[in-house]
């Protein structure tokens, strides 16, 4: 559970870094799968960390949509279902803290051995793979390798674009600092959620074979405009920590994959909270009270936090 201070923050800051939420035991196993997920001859190795600097090696590429291995990024997301992983990120503890934010007995529940983000290939060609097309679990393990003396591939900040509420990445392993944990920019989902058309949902050009210069993501011009202007006034906050430590996020939170210049894989869990009725309002317009539909506990909260406490959360 998390306090009346943790709950203030979240709804001011967007974000909230949770350390310790996860099973120790089952971030073993989470490791112990992406590394068995190699082949027997891969370049990369677990038990030798000279071999863990990016980019891939062509022989360790992989261009699957449920395992993808390409430049520095490692995205095991056909282990999205499995058993250990469902109960590693659906945990009594995530889904007590998910609830008391979106709502008790709210919540959509995963499904052990169901269908597995990356089920249904990519989004349109040579793009993302969507998070709610038939992902019935967790997105994954991600992995960003650390870039030793190459510049960073340009991810760049964004905010997600399919429907779902909340999200958690949960580092698997030690991540240090500049090590590539989630970067979040904080108070920035009160900034960009009324520059939706639709508060939970995104609108999306159709890819045509015949007519293939656009396709994808459509953002408002009033969403560009005031992203530009929180990447130039926002200190982005980077969520490193230990193995087990949690960072969950508002669903119109700018962030990113952090930028990995450590000399370990930064490996984590990533994962969505949605509410069962989310679709009878994803496509509503902002509304005047953004946390129309979120928990009474959220909605009721006036306490505020402590200076402590938002260094505890390296706001400040």
């Amino acid at each position: 559970m998390i306090n009346n201070e943790q709950i203030a923050f979240f709804r001011d800051n967007g974000y909230l870094i949770l350390p310790g939420a996860m099973d120790l035991e089952l971030c073993a196993r989470a490791r112990d799968n992406l590394w068995a997920s190699l082949p027997d001859n891969a370049d990369i190795k677990r038990d030798d960390p000279a071999s863990h600097f990016g980019p891939l090696s062509e022989k360790d590429t992989l261009l699957s949509a449920t395992n993808m291995r390409s430049g520095h990024r490692w995205q095991l997301r056909y282990v999205g279902t499995d058993r250990d992983i469902i109960n590693l990120v659906y945990s009594e503890t995530l889904i007590g803290i998910a609830e008391q934010l979106l709502g008790s007995g709210t919540l959509r529940r995963p499904i052990v051995n169901g269908a597995t983000m990356g089920t249904c290939g990519a989004a349109w060609p040579d793009g993302p793979v969507d998070p709610a097309v038939a992902t019935e679990g967790a997105r994954g393990i991600y992995c960003t390798l650390p870039y030793r003396d190459q510049a960073p591939p340009a991810d760049g900040a964004h905010t997600d674009g399919h429907p779902f509420m909340l999200s958690l990445a949960g580092l698997i392993d030690d991540n240090p600092p500049g090590g590539g944990a989630l970067t979040v920019w904080p108070k920035s989902h009160r900034r960009l959620y009324p520059t939706y058309w639709m508060q939970y949902d995104q609108a999306r050009i159709p890819f045509y074979q015949h007519m293939p210069s656009y396709k994808g993501i459509l953002h408002s011009e009033e969403y560009q405009q005031e992203l530009a202007k929180i990447l130039a006034d926002t200190q982005p906050i980077d969520c490193w920590g230990n193995t087990g430590d949690v960072v969950i996020w508002h669903h119109r939170l700018v962030h990113m994959a952090g930028e990995n210049h450590s000399n370990v894989i930064r490996q984590s869990v990533l994962a969505d909270f949605s509410k069962i009725d989310l679709d009878k309002y994803r496509s509503d317009p902002p509304q005047a009270d953004m946390w129309r539909d979120w928990s009474e506990e959220l909605r009721s909260s006036a306490q505020g936090y402590t200076k402590e406490f938002a260094r505890s959360q390296r706001l400040i």
